[in-house]
C-alpha cells in the first residue's frame, strides 16, 4: 500500500481539528480518522492492480564504454481500470540510468512506452533490477505498489581508444609489403616481385639472373609472411587491478591488445586470445584469417581483475596446450612486478621461449617517474627514493627478460598500444614473424 501526500494532508487536518475542538476531541478525532480510513480503503479498491500489468522491453543490447544506450519499456494495461501513478525502472548505479521515475497514465486495454537512457561507467553486463509500478487511486489518497520483473541485459564493451592509431600502423604495414606509394622495400621472408634498382637499395637484394637478362640492375622485393599465428595472453591476476591514472591496468592492457589484434588481422595473421590468472577466464580461438575484434571485445567485456596471485605454471601450461606445437608469437600483457616475475614466471620462461617467440608488454605508471624526480623536504626525498627503487627493479626485470630472448614493451598508458603495435611491425620487418 502507498499513501500519498493528500492522505498526509488529511491526517494533518484531523490533528488540527483535535487541537481546536477541545471537549469534543474524542468524537472529532474518531470521525476524522474514520473518514481518512474510508478514503484510503476506497482508493485502494478502485486503484488498478499493478500486479496485473504486463511488461516488455526492446532496445540496445551492447555499447562501448563512454557511449549511451536506450532501452524501451512497454507497459500494457490488460485490467479493466485506468492506471495512474509512477514507474521506476531500476538499474545498477554504474549504469547511470535516467530518468529514475516517470509518471504514467494508461487506460484499460492500452499501453505506454517509456525510454530509459543508460550511460555506463564500467565494463561488463548491466542487468535491469526490476520495475516498480505504483498505482494511485482516483481520489489520489492512496494506492498500490509492486515490483515486477522485466529482465534485460546491456553489455558494456571496452572503449578501444587506441583505434585512432590503426590507420597509421596499417600504412606502415603497407610500406613493408611494397603497396604504399613510397614503395619502401619490405624486409620480410616471402618473395614479392622484381623492380629496377634505385640508389639506397640493399645490394644483397640484387637478382643477378634477372639483371643479366635485362638492360638494368634488378632487385627483389619481399613482403612479411602472412598467416602467422599470434596468441595474446592477458594476465587478470592481482597486479592487473592496480589503477594507473583513473583506469585499472587491466583496461589499458585490453586497449593495447585490441589494437594489436586489429593490426595483425589486417596483416593476414591469425589471432587467438587467452585471459588467465589461476584459471582460464576467457578464450577466443581464431576461426580463420581476418580480424577477430568483434569476438575479442565480447570476451573482454565481463573480465575483471581477480584479487589473487596469478599461477605462472598454469599460465605456461595453458599457452603450450593451445592449438598444437606450431611456432607462434605469444604476447603476454602483465605487470613487470619484480617479486611476482622473479619468483613465478622467469624460471618457467625457457619452456615458452624454446618453442615460441615471446613478447612481454607492460603498462608503466607515469606517476612513479614523476615521484622519482621530486625534490624538496624529507618526505619528498623519501618518495623519490622509493620511486627510484621501483624503477630500478623494473629496469632489472626488463634486462633479465631480454637476456632470455624475450621482446619487452614497457610504456605508459598513452603509448603502450602504439608501442606494442610498433614492436609487432618491427618483427615483421625483420622477418622474425
Amino acid at each position: 500500500m502507498a499513501v500519498t501526500g493528500r492522505a498526509a494532508l488529511l491526517g494533518f487536518l484531523a490533528v488540527a481539528a483535535v487541537a481546536i475542538s477541545g471537549s469534543l476531541a474524542p468524537l472529532v478525532t474518531a470521525v476524522a480518522l474514520g473518514l481518512i480510513v474510508v478514503l484510503i480503503v476506497v482508493d485502494l479498491v478502485l486503484a488498478a492492480s499493478p500486479k496485473g500489468m504486463a511488461l516488455s522491453r526492446e532496445g540496445d543490447t551492447a555499447l562501448r564504454l563512454g557511449e549511451e544506450a536506450t532501452v524501451h519499456l512497454t507497459l500494457s494495461n490488460p485490467t479493466g481500470r485506468r492506471l495512474r501513478g509512477t514507474v521506476r525502472d531500476a538499474w545498477p548505479p554504474s549504469a547511470h540510468a535516467g530518468p529514475r521515475t516517470a509518471p504514467v497514465r494508461v487506460d484499460a486495454g492500452e499501453r505506454r512506452r517509456l525510454a530509459t537512457t543508460l550511460t555506463p561507467t564500467r565494463r561488463g553486463d548491466a542487468h535491469a533490477a526490476g520495475v516498480t509500478v505504483r498505482s494511485i487511486g482516483p481520489l489520489g489518497v492512496a494506492g498500490r505498489q509492486r515490483t515486477l520483473s522485466a529482465p534485460w541485459t546491456v553489455r558494456v564493451l571496452p572503449p578501444f581508444h587506441s583505434r585512432r592509431h590503426l590507420p597509421g600502423k596499417l600504412s606502415r604495414l603497407r610500406e613493408l609489403e611494397g603497396q604504399h606509394t613510397a614503395m619502401v622495400r619490405g624486409q620480410g621472408s616471402e618473395f614479392d616481385s622484381l623492380r629496377d634498382y634505385v640508389p639506397g637499395d640493399d645490394v644483397r637484394s640484387i637478382d643477378w639472373r634477372a639483371t643479366a637478362r635485362g638492360d638494368g640492375v634488378v632487385v627483389r622485393t619481399w613482403r612479411p609472411e602472412r598467416d602467422r599465428r599470434i596468441l595474446i595472453v592477458l594476465d587478470t591476476g592481482r597486479t592487473a587491478a592496480g589503477r594507473v591514472g583513473d583506469t585499472p591496468r587491466l583496461d589499458h592492457a585490453m586497449d593495447a591488445a585490441l589494437l594489436l589484434a586489429a593490426l595483425a588481422g589486417k596483416a593476414g595473421d591469425r589471432v587467438d586470445f587467452l585471459a588467465y590468472d589461476r584459471r582460464i577466464r576467457a578464450q577466443v580461438r581464431s576461426s580463420g584469417k581476418g580480424t577477430q575484434i568483434g569476438r575479442l571485445v565480447e570476451a573482454m567485456a565481463p573480465l575483471e581483475a581477480e584479487l589473487v596471485e596469478s599461477d605462472p605454471a598454469g599460465m605456461v601450461g595453458a599457452v603450450l596446450g593451445t592449438q598444437g606445437r606450431a611456432r607462434r608469437l605469444v604476447v603476454l600483457l602483465t605487470d613487470l612486478n619484480a617479486a611476482a616475475l622473479e619468483e613465478g614466471l622467469l624460471p618457467r620462461l625457457p619452456a615458452l621461449t624454446s618453442r615460441h617467440l615471446l613478447m612481454v608488454a607492460s603498462v608503466s605508471d607515469p606517476a612513479v617517474t614523476e615521484m622519482a624526480a621530486e625534490r624538496g623536504g624529507a618526505e619528498a626525498l623519501y618518495r623519490a627514493a622509493a620511486a627510484e627503487r621501483t624503477l630500478g627493479e623494473r629496469r632489472r626485470v626488463r634486462a633479465e627478460l631480454r637476456r632470455m630472448g624475450v621482446e619487452v614493451v614497457d610504456a605508459d598508458p598513452e603509448h603502450i598500444a602504439p608501442a606494442l603495435a610498433d614492436a609487432y611491425i618491427n618483427l615483421k620487418a625483420q622477418g622474425r614473424l
